[in-house]
């Protein structure tokens, strides 16, 4: 299967333009214009024909559907060990927020015991999609009946100039806001966090539906002005 031509069948050009205001960090010609489902569906003809191993060895990619299909069929793969180690010579070649937030393997919600010293590596690492990979599958995966505190401790000594991964960081507070409230208000209250990643914490969480009026209003009370 030639996969560029399979992806240019697919273009939407009106879709092309929409998506690369949602991107702006990529170069707009990098992307083609495929709508997400297409690629879902494309990415699910690939596993199930077993069509996809020269695929994702064909790094880096030239278009940003090209990145998008390797997450979604990585999404699929079932083997945790296979997995892993595909996951790990992606990462390094994610260049968007869109792509690092759709890659989401459900093996390895499968493998919690095995996946956190992982994103132990990939949080400290010094890439930014790497990092808020990390992040975001400990924000997945670790804040329901795996929550420990001490993941909250990770986190929160996370220290970048990087937008999206202080992003990351913020909306990983504000949904542990949302489910883990005794502990995780004790990192704003003290002030745990970035200024930034402080603010836009609380900023995202007073807009959940999750978080009642009274907490909401006390997580104003403790905005830091700047």
């Amino acid at each position: 299967m030639n996969v560029k031509e399979e992806l240019f069948k697919l273009q939407d050009k009106d879709y092309k333009e929409f998506q690369s205001k949602l991107i702006p960090n990529i170069n707009c010609e990098s992307i083609i214009g495929v709508r997400t489902p297409d690629l879902k569906e494309l990415a699910k003809r690939m596993y199930k024909d077993n069509n996809y191993s020269s695929f994702l060895e064909e790094l880096p990619h030239t278009y940003y559907e090209e990145n998008q299909l390797h997450g979604f069929i990585l999404g699929m793969v079932k083997d945790y060990d296979e997995c892993i180690g595909l996951v790990n010579k992606f990462l390094p070649y994610i260049d968007n927020w869109s792509t690092c937030d759709q890659t989401v393997p459900k093996s390895f919600i499968k493998n919690k015991d095995l996946l956190i010293n992982e994103i132990k590596k990939w949080i400290k690492s010094e890439k930014t999609y790497t990092i808020r990979f990390g992040v975001g599958m400990l924000m997945r995966a670790y804040l329901d009946e795996d929550f420990k505190e001490e993941y909250l401790d990770m986190v929160s000594k996370i220290r970048s100039n990087e937008y999206y991964v202080n992003m990351m960081i913020a909306w990983y507070f504000a949904t542990a806001l949302t489910k883990q409230y005794d502990s995780a208000i004790k990192y704003i209250e003290n002030n745990r966090l970035d200024t930034w990643v402080h603010n836009k914490t609380i900023q995202k969480a007073v807009e959940s539906y999750r978080i009642s009026k009274e907490e909401k209003n006390y997580l104003k009370s403790l905005k830091i002005n700047r």
